[in-house]
């Protein structure tokens, strides 16, 4: 049995959406487990200036813009676009098309 190259070229686009989602999930785990220790340590030492609120809104937008890229707008969105205007371009009949 052989696999062919559309097969091949879905499971490749798969796996590359898993190792995204992975690195995000990294990413997000990371965050959950260093600012509630950065927010532990702030109000053990200092009560009266919260400092870890600073890298809790770096790294959360950073996170935002990561979850951005992964689920939202991102090359999914870009492919899915080049798929919809290919399909539109095959239903025309071919006198519409236009040399460059």
């Amino acid at each position: 049995m052989e696999i062919s190259n559309k097969e091949t070229a879905s499971y490749e686009r798969a796996a590359k959406k898993v190792k995204e989602l992975k690195k995000f999930y990294e990413n997000l785990t990371s965050f959950c487990i260093v600012i509630p220790f950065l927010a532990f340590l702030n109000l053990m030492t200092t009560t009266g200036y919260l400092w870890f609120l600073w890298p809790m809104l770096g790294w959360g937008i950073g996170i935002a813009f990561h979850a951005v890229s992964v689920f939202g707008i991102g090359k999914s969105w870009e492919e899915k676009k080049i798929r919809e205007l290919m399909e539109e371009e095959k239903e025309k009949p071919y006198y519409n098309f236009k040399k460059p």
